[in-house]
């Protein structure tokens, strides 16, 4: 057996050359001999065989590789031959002709002959495939259609791989068919299944790009061996983003810098109670604080549970980067009051960027675990559960529905930490270390420097550096390195948080310290979550030791740097500012351990410094850069010369950089910053090296420029090209660069092929399924090619421990992702195509991510333009983007190509417009590599160029050139074909544009006409640019031309034209020796689209052909019919062969009336017309006579013909202007509107054969209400002419079930509600639980479906899935299945209530904004504003056109016009309601508001409804509810109002205040007048049920019998006919129902209504007429606030019922009054107390004892706890008390919540509410006489679910606390009596929970009622005493007997002592008494008395 390859030629090479090939098969290479000096073909003629061992697999590959040979230099590879064995194993022998494709997979003109023969043993080969495989090449001649099985999936093991190389052609072409150009903007390969066909973007050719989808299967089926057409892919053919000759790339096109524009945010955070808080009877405070702002809720006092349910909100007008870095604190404080601070107990904080990146932007009902930073030792200090959400601009938060939520006391399962952190987090220790920092720049901020230097002459090194370092909320410095450049710290500063910490980024920056001015040298973040990663495998945060760079504002010095921000990380830096050597280690601290200290300060300690080479070897790198186009340079810039600068690091900077290092740095790697260069001019050291004193030049020679026109100058750089080049020393990282680039390469080809399938998915192109898959095979392919490269130099010095990992982690994530890639692409489906990109793009996410290197190496390279030697713009280029490798996927994508730079403005100033015009659009070749790999640094350039060195002297020259002279120019002529543009901006204040085009190609600019007044201009011109001179071979430009930049101008009369925006495109090319024909010319309209700063401004359709005019001059250039339009003058017109093909269509416009029209240049408006325009024609609507009285039109329907192209793509926008007659003939714009896009306006024929238009035979429908089981089993789909009815039946088994549940359960089933105790809230609540668990359902049916696709995929294919695992999965799902029976059974058991829908959003968007044939145009006026937020599309609305169009092809289809009953006035708009005024009863129910935004400073609001709807306003102010961000208003309000006049309906909420005015809260705005006219019918919504009486009664005037009748008569249906039985037929469906109804006296009565109900909740199904209809529904809309647009600001819960005026009045309002609180009294009798803990040491015996009392509250309620007396002197823990606390209360029982009415403090106006949950405290005390009493412990009883007591002490244990699930629970509203033993718990210092004693209670619940009934008194009071406890003698003896017990105690014990102080005492009297008298007797003896 052997395989024989003969390799014949290789032709159509380039150039001249030696040439060598490589043939491969099976890992086995040969080579061919040299061939030199061949020209375009090499001749090889030789034959190689390989001996193989087993059969040939059809799958294996051959693959040959041609390649330049080099003596010296390794082989540069020309291109590369792949071919799949398939056909030669069939065929055995077989001759192919191909081209080669070159390192991107792009075909390259070179092509190959070759033989090959297979030799089987047996000499059979295998044919399983009949011979249609490959047609023979006379079969497709005349039409290049055939094609060949595609690519990449020639890889993915099925068989259907065609015998040549991926996606290229075998025949051989003529060189007039055959191109490489890829062009425009969305290019799909021609689907690489036409074979012979150019990949060259085909968007609609005379043949079809692409096969049609039963061709192509049924051609799959015949190769493929029934191939499954799910399994193709395609490659990549894109447009302007793979270049085939791969000299250029791509430009970007969005110009603004985004970053450091500050912008709205809010941050709302809901603080709503607080748990196990450690800490005895603490009085709670909350604060939350933000940055500087802090709130604080109210005191809560002595609890550790506090409740709060209090809504803060803060606002932000920052620069996202400082808004995501802020960090929210929350912290309790306990006691803290106007005098104390309080102390902290513990805190909690995270960064808002933490938040932001969680879904939804929120964190809904968490809790958050508080911490003590001053104590790390200690554990949880408590939970605090909270909602906080970030808000940015135009974020829309959906927050969960609010209504009656339980509380969720799952504390662990909810914490506040986002996905990935565990719930344990320990304390870690974060170690920054900060070596060195060096090439700071020059610092002579001060003044006084200056003042120095004039007075001492010094100019010692002015700056004084020292590094601060932010974290977390705390900041650390480093000591100050007084008058360095070079400082050197070596110390580190040290924070101590939890680890995963929350806040993600560090903030280090080099500051100088100053008395005066201390600022920002430069700043660098690291994102921890880059340098750690969080996987099983992962890694602690860990980085360096390594330089980080840091750019900033340009190096220039004055005391005012207008770019300091630049310098503070806000914005993009426009200079390198220093670099800074520092690593961060993270270590989790062991916090049991004893020698920690237990404080979080941040602390600053010296560290050793580290070696020299720890960052790597110190290299010598080469940057080269040619300037071969200078162009579109803004004229403000003025005629000074202008040149070029180009800096890396501080290399190349000429003002203080340092061009050449000393020597002596050299060795180090330091960039030398002293003057000593000296030494290297006169230095002869490396003469012998040819660059041994090369001197670096960084800038271009100035120039002056030249005139383009009106807006730009270009510079004269035609032949001569001016170059740069600069030597630099870096330590050699390359490694960490190339990873990053390889990353980024297979990052950007996904991108491109997402761009791709999103394109064919919104132009509709087929098969888009199958790019992505081969978008798939890219991204695995390209993922394992990674692998292999990235794991190579492993033990390069300076590799960090960081490197180490992160190429461990990434090797994993690329495996993985190659896996999912591979995984994914077998479940990619024509209808799973939109999910599975949504995952693709998750993948595009992470590759970015992962590309982002942390540590960096080479600093990034900027190019300044200078004029007149000041800097006005630059560009900043990532060093990696150009950076050289040997290997091809690890060199920059930009390395050694032409790369189109656009220079900005620097810092703010490039904010708004002013960033939006070029400042020079540059073409830019630049090369960076080691110095010692520069020999090809040439390569890439536009060959056929002289290169001309410096002369330095006799004989020598610099080796790099300084300037390129091109010898080869080739002269071309540019046509362009402008056709039109589509929703371009609006530059004038009449809300239109003046628009012309300027076109830009290389030194070249022209400008189209200018078209005035409309946003949609078709230009219908052609540009042509002669005699355009560009430089290079023919054939690269061929294959590559330069872009053309078009720019978008609105005349202005006076001033300059305005910028609108700007594209960029590529020409097609012909070189003058092709013709001009098909597939390539003429080229086809594409559209592009525009720009304007980073926001899109519109499309361009347009084409570009670049021609090339040979030696015969332009004759040969095809022709150009003259100007055909005389009236245009001498404007050319698009050609016919490129302008659309246009067919007659005729535009039918239905003009209803005008709304909401503002005024004009303040005149009122008084009689609009509309004008309608496309494409030239019109057609003008009938005058409004006043718009006042009636602003509808008196003529409805108008129509116009119209030539439209044929292809809806290329449709013009249709224009819609109002204007305003007013006298003497005068027009007045008021406002216009583009309808861009009138596909969702074509008329398309109804499909007759689909379900909906059978009318033959009776369809029955099943109408059985579902019982929530599995949807599949038991819906059976109808077909249309079967008459089955389903019906799903509860067995009978599971009825016993249920009855014998009822009677045997223990749990009492709940009594079924008597049907007086429903009402309207009750269907609310029942609604609600219903959205949610609809909610959950989704996302449990979500995670299951992709549960399901894991498993198939695990499978492999699908038909082989493994037996085993079908027998294990039904169990499961048969168990879910029961399991759901069971609980849909158990949900009918309890009771049925009448449903609701209730709508999370608003009905609008559930019914497509009620447009289902009256549509509503906004009106604009006015230019949009500068800053690219939209904020001004709102402002300039003036008004709205309500009407309809509908565009359809002449003539109109027969059947439509012959219908009966065709009224021909209404062309398509049959069966249209008149538009008179007409009156309507407008009922607007309002239930309730939720989260809205406070309005007082206290952070609350006083809410109240304001109405508005026409000239009628309803303010409900005295009905405002106090203090309330959640009000339940439960209000309805009844208007009569005259449709069309009043028709904007406007719901508001206000804040009520005491003085002043009330403020706007936010507000929302329905148009009535759609919901109206709408076939939804939206007036009012239908039940679910009919009942006559009843909380659930009908409320509509109509019956549903009346409806259906109506609905039936207008939609032209036959019927309802009523039949016996229960059935009903409309048109061809029968429905079947019940038909008996209970009036209130339980009568039972016959009724249609039932039926006719069912028929309307299934009228969707009703063929032709059919559609949705509204149901009863409660809508949540937002509020907005205009002064703060796009921000949600609450949200309302209401709907609207609208009932014509000349109808049956209705029923009068259903009654939705708040639910009032049920008063209830809740007796607790404490009997005993056990075990209690004993806290009092006895004075004298030492004995323990405590003086035991307890006391009790509801929560909320604390200051009317109560108190037992007091147990005194208990020696066993054993208390009796027999006492009574009486609780009165308000309670909400649907909501499970009491009801507190209360005054926030003395001076609130008024009582404010608050709803609680229903919670009883009993707390245990030990009672001091003269210091505080002592807590002891506390027992908290949910009174809806709390343990059941213990019968007995002995069975009362802490577990009934803690362990609350498994215990049975009771609830108080259901026992009503409860009697048993709980336990009082508190926690020790370890913080765990102990028992601290037990109480025997009983509570007993009664309502008002009973409880005057029965009374019962306080303590042991009558009434119903209770009697005395029976309390032991010890307990009492101090009152029975006082000096009894003194004796007993005293005496016995100290009568000795006592007896001894009693003398010592008589003795002192003694002796005081003698020195009292002494004095007098004295005197008397003296005087001798």
């Amino acid at each position: 057996m052997a395989l024989i390859v003969h390799l014949k030629t290789v032709t159509d090479l380039r150039g001249k050359g030696d040439r060598i090939a490589k043939v491969a098969f099976r890992g086995l290479s040969f080579y061919t001999r040299v061939l030199e000096n061949c020209e375009d073909e090499a001749r090889f003629d030789e034959t190689f065989r390989w001996p193989i061992a087993s059969n040939i697999d059809g799958n294996e590959m051959l693959e040959i590789q041609v390649f330049n040979y080099s003596k010296v230099f390794t082989n540069r590879l020309i291109g590369t031959f792949r071919m799949v064995l398939q056909k030669v194993v069939e065929e055995a022998q077989l001759e192919v002709t191909d081209t080669l494709i070159d390192d991107n997979n792009s075909s390259i003109r070179t092509s190959v002959t070759i033989e090959i023969k297979y030799q089987t043993m047996d000499g059979t080969v295998g044919a399983w495939n009949d011979g249609e495989f490959l047609e023979g090449p006379n079969q497709h001649s005349e039409n290049d259609g055939s094609f060949h099985f595609e690519t990449d999936s020639l890889l993915s093991g099925h068989s259907q791989s065609s015998g040549v190389s991926p996606g290229r052609s075998h025949q051989s072409l003529h060189s007039g068919e055959r191109t490489f150009r890829k062009a425009g903007k969305g290019v799909f390969s021609a689907m690489k299944l036409s074979k012979t066909r150019p990949p060259k973007e085909d968007k609609n050719k005379d043949e079809p790009a692409v096969l049609e989808t039963e061709d192509l299967d049924r051609k799959a089926i015949r190769l493929g061996g029934g191939l499954d057409p799910d399994t193709i892919s395609l490659a990549s053919v894109t447009a302007l983003t793979t270049n085939v000759s791969n000299k250029r790339s791509k430009p970007d096109i969005k110009m603004e810098p985004s970053a450091g524009r500050p912008m709205d945010y809010q941050v709302s955070i809901t603080i709503i109670e607080a748990r196990q808080l450690v800490g005895l009877n603490m009085d709670p405070v909350i604060c939350v604080e933000i940055g500087d702002d802090k709130k604080y809720t109210s005191t809560k006092e002595s609890t550790n549970c506090p409740y709060y349910n209090e809504y803060f909100v803060f606002e932000f007008h920052v620069p996202p980067d400082v808004m995501f870095d802020k960090i929210i604190k929350l912290s309790v404080i306990h006691s803290k009051n106007l005098l104390r601070s309080g102390t902290l107990v513990g805190s909690f904080k995270l960064d808002v960027g933490t938040v932001y990146s969680q879904a939804e932007h929120q964190f809904y009902h968490k809790w958050a675990i508080l911490s003590d930073p001053d104590d790390i030792t200690a554990g949880v200090k408590g939970y605090l559960k909270c909602d906080i959400a970030v808000v940015g601009k135009g974020d829309n938060i959906k927050t969960p529905h609010k209504a009656n939520e339980k509380d969720d006391d799952d504390i662990e399962g909810n914490l506040l930490l986002p996905d990935g952190v565990p719930s344990e987090r320990q304390w870690a220790r974060f170690y920054v270390k900060i070596y060195k920092a060096e090439g700071l720049p020059r610092m002579n901020t001060s003044i006084m420097a200056n003042v120095k230097k004039a007075l001492i002459g010094e100019n010692k090194d002015l700056v004084d550096p020292y590094v601060q370092v932010q974290f977390a909320g705390q900041k650390g410095k480093t000591s100050v390195q007084k008058s360095s450049y070079e400082p050197t710290w070596n110390e580190q500063i040290i924070f101590t948080d939890m680890f995963p910490p929350l806040c993600k980024r560090m903030k280090i920056q080099i500051r100088d310290s100053d008395k005066v001015n201390d600022v920002a040298i430069g700043t660098h973040f690291v994102d921890l979550r880059k340098i750690s990663n969080e996987g099983d495998k992962g890694f602690l945060p860990t980085l360096g030791p390594a330089w980080v760079n840091m750019y900033g504002s340009t190096r220039n010095y004055t005391l005012m740097d207008e770019h300091q921000d630049l310098n503070e990380g806000l914005g993009e830096g426009v200079s390198f500012r220093a670099r800074l050597l520092l690593s961060i280690a993270v270590e989790i601290l062991d916090t049991s351990s004893t020698d920690i200290t237990s404080s979080t300060e941040v602390q600053v300690e010296a560290v050793p410094q580290v070696s020299e080479n720890c960052t790597g070897k110190m290299e010598e790198f080469f940057l080269f850069g040619a300037f071969l186009e200078a162009t579109m340079i803004d004229r403000k810039i003025g005629d000074k010369p202008i040149n070029f600068e180009v800096t890396i690091g501080n290399y190349g900077n000429q003002l203080d950089g340092i061009t050449k290092p000393n020597i002596t740095k050299k060795k180090e790697g330091g960039e030398g910053d002293e003057e000593e260069s000296e030494l290297l001019q006169n230095s002869s050291e490396d003469e012998a090296d040819d660059d041994g004193d090369m001197v670096s030049v960084s800038a271009t020679p100035p120039m002056k420029p030249v005139v383009t026109e009106r807006n730009y100058f270009h510079l004269p750089y035609f032949e001569k090209k001016p170059c740069i080049y600069i030597k630099s020393w870096w330590q050699d990282q390359r490694r960490r660069l190339y990873n990053a680039i390889i990353m980024d390469k297979i990052a950007d080809k996904l991108e491109e092929g997402l761009n791709d399938v999103n394109e064919m998915i919104k132009t509709e192109k087929p098969y888009p399924e199958r790019r992505l898959r081969g978008v798939l095979e890219e991204l695995s392919s390209g993922c394992s090619r990674f692998v292999t490269l990235a794991n190579k130099d492993q033990n390069q010095p300076g590799r960090t421990k960081l490197d180490r990992e992160r190429l461990k982690s990434c090797m994993r994530e690329m495996e993985n992702m190659a896996q999912q890639a591979k995984t994914l692409r077998s479940q990619v489906k024509k209808n799973t195509v939109k999910d599975k990109l949504k995952l693709v793009m998750n993948f595009l996410q992470k590759l970015r991510f992962l590309a982002d290197e942390p540590q960096h190496s080479i600093p990034e390279v900027f190019i300044w333009m200078m004029s007149n030697n000041k800097r006005i713009a630059y560009a900043r280029i990532p060093s990696k983007d150009i950076l050289y490798s040997i290997v091809d996927e690890e060199t920059g994508k930009d390395c050694g190509k032409v790369k189109t730079v656009f220079l900005k403005l620097p810092g703010k100033r490039g904010f708004g417009p002013a960033g939006w015009t070029v400042q020079a659009k540059m073409e830019v070749y630049m090369w960076l590599g080691l110095n010692k790999q520069r020999k090809d640094f040439l390569n890439g350039l536009p060959s056929g160029f002289e290169e001309n060195k410096a002369v330095k002297g006799p004989g020598l020259q610099s080796f790099p050139p300084i300037s390129l002279t091109y010898i080869k120019k080739q002269l071309f002529q540019l046509r362009v074909h402008m056709y039109q543009a589509r929703s371009l901006f609006a530059a004038d204040s009449s809300g239109l544009s003046d628009p012309f085009a300027r076109v830009f190609f290389s030194s070249h600019s022209q400008c189209t006409e200018v078209l005035n007044e409309t946003l949609c201009p078709t230009w219908d011109q052609l540009l042509v640019f002669d005699d355009v001179e560009l430089y290079g071979e023919v054939q690269e430009l061929r294959d590559d031309p330069p872009i053309i930049v078009i720019e978008i101008y609105d005349q202005d009369t006076v001033g300059k034209a305005e910028f609108m925006g700007r594209t960029f495109a590529k020409p097609v090319v012909k070189m003058s020796d092709e013709k001009y024909c098909t597939p390539r010319f003429p080229p086809q309209l594409e559209y592009y689209q525009i720009y304007r700063g980073n926001a899109t401004a519109g499309d361009l359709l347009a084409a570009f052909e670049l021609l090339q005019i040979g030696p015969a001059g332009k004759s040969d250039l095809p022709a150009i019919d003259g100007p055909t339009d005389m009236e245009r003058g001498p404007i050319l017109p698009v050609p016919l062969g490129i302008r659309p093909v246009l067919s007659k269509y005729r535009v039918e416009i239905l003009f209803w009336g005008l709304r909401d029209l503002k005024r004009v240049n303040l005149a009122q408006v008084d009689r609009p017309r509309v004008d309608i325009e496309c494409a030239g024609k019109g057609v003008q609507s009938a005058l409004i006579q006043n718009y006042k009285k009636n602003p509808n039109f008196s003529t409805l329907v108008k129509w116009f013909e119209v030539d439209l192209p044929e292809n809806e793509l290329l449709h013009p926008p249709l224009n819609v202007r109002v204007v305003d007659c007013r006298a003497f003939g005068r027009y007045t714009l008021v406002g216009s509107h583009a309808v861009s896009s009138l596909r969702k306006f074509i008329y398309r024929p109804p499909d007759k054969k689909s379900q909906n238009w059978n009318t033959t035979g009776e369809i029955l429908v099943n109408v059985e209400p579902e019982v929530p089981v599995k949807k599949m089993d038991t819906v059976v789909k109808l077909d249309a002419g079967s008459d089955a009815v389903v019906k799903v039946d509860v067995t009978d088994e599971e009825k016993d079930k249920k009855k014998k549940k009822k009677k045997g359960g223990e749990e009492i089933e709940e009594e079924e509600p008597d049907e007086s105790m429903l009402d309207w809230w009750s269907k609310y609540f029942a609604s609600i639980e219903t959205l949610k668990e609809h909610l959950r359902q989704q996302e449990a049916a979500a995670a299951e479906a992709e549960e399901k696709d894991d498993l198939d995929t695990a499978d492999g294919s699908k038909g082989q899935q493994s037996k085993g695992k079908e027998k294990a999965k039904p169990s499961k799902e048969d168990k879910k299945k029961k399991q759901q029976i069971n609980e849909a059974l158990d949900k009918k058991n309890k009771q049925k209530i009448d449903e609701l829908k209730v709508y999370d959003k608003e009905l609008e968007i559930e019914f497509d904004n009620f447009e289902d044939w009256l549509h509503t145009f906004n009106l604009y006026r006015g230019k949009i504003g500068d800053d690219d937020d939209n904020t001004a599309d709102e402002d300039r609305i003036v008004g709205r056109f309500k009407g309809s169009m509908c565009v359809y092809k002449m003539p109109l289809p027969e059947d439509v016009t012959k219908e009966a009953g065709f009224d021909p006035n209404f062309g398509m708009f049959q069966g249209i309601p008149s538009n008179d005024p007409i009156n309507v009863l407008v009922r607007v129910y309002v239930v309730r508001a939720t989260d809205l935004h406070p309005a007082d400073i206290n952070g609350k609001a006083d809410p109240y409804i304001v109405i508005k709807l026409g000239k009628t306003e309803i303010k409900d102010k005295e009905n405002y509810i106090s203090k309330q961000l959640n009000p339940v208003f439960g209000k309805s309000f009844d208007i009569e109002a005259t449709f069309p006049m009043e028709s904007m309906l406007t719901v508001s909420i206000f804040d009520w205040d005491l003085v002043g005015t009330d403020d706007l809260i936010g507000e929302t705005k329905i148009d009535l007048e759609n919901r109206y006219y709408s076939k939804h019918r939206a007036t009012c919504g239908i039940s679910q049920t009919y009942a006559i009486h009843g909380y659930n009664m009908w409320r509509d005037p109509m019956k549903p019998t009346q409806i259906l009748s109506k609905l039936s008569k207008d939609g032209k249906l036959d019927g309802p006919h009523f039949g016996p039985g229960g059935r009903v037929k409309v048109a061809n469906r029968v429905f079947t129902g019940s038909i008996e109804i209970e009036d209130e006296n339980g009568q039972k009565k016959q009724t249609d209504e039932h039926l006719a109900l069912t028929v309307l909740h299934h009228w969707e199904e009703i063929p032709r007429a059919g559609c949705k209809l509204v149901t009863e529904h409660v809508e949540t809309r937002p509020l907005l606030n205009p002064e703060k647009p796009g921000i949600e600001q609450g949200r309302i819960e209401m709907w609207v019922d609208m009932f014509p005026m000349d109808m049956p009045a209705p029923g009068a309002a259903i009654d939705i009054s708040p639910r009032k609180p049920k008063r209830y009294e809740l007796r607790v009798i404490i009997w005993n107390t056990d075990e209690v803990i004993l806290e009092d040491d006895d004075y004298f015996t030492g004995e323990k004892s405590s003086d035991i009392f307890v006391r009790g509250w509801l929560k909320g309620q604390q200051e009317d706890k109560q108190d037992t007396d007091v147990h005194y002197h208990s020696l066993t823990g054993e208390g009796n008390f027999n006492w009574r606390f009486i609780f009165p209360f308000d309670y909400l029982m649907a909501e499970e919540k009491i009801v507190i009415s209360k005054k926030e403090s003395m001076f609130s106006w008024d009582e404010t509410e608050y709803k609680i949950p229903a919670r009883l405290t009993l707390q245990v005390w030990d009672a001091d006489h003269f210091s505080a009493d002592d807590f002891l412990g506390a027992i908290e009883l949910d009174l809806n679910r709390f343990p059941r007591g213990a019968k007995t002490s002995k069975q009362c244990s802490i577990d009934m606390v803690t362990s609350e699930v498994e215990l049975p629970t009771v609830s108080i509203f259901k026992q009503k009596r409860v009697k048993g033993w709980w336990p009082f718990v508190a926690r020790n210092e370890n913080d765990e929970l102990e028992l601290t004693g037990k109480v025997e209670a009983e509570l007993h619940l009664l309502t008002a009622e009973e409880a005057e009934k029965s009374p019962a008194g306080l303590a042991r009071n009558e009434p119903d005493p209770l009697e005395k406890p029976n309390r032991p003698d010890t307990s009492f003896i101090w009152f029975m007997n006082p000096l009894k017990s003194i004796r007993y105690f005293i005496w016995h014990n100290y009568r000795w002592l006592l007896l001894k102080i009693l003398a010592l005492i008589l003795i002192l009297l003694m002796v005081g008494l003698f020195i009292y008298s002494l004095p007098g007797y004295l005197v008397k003896k003296i005087l001798g008395a």
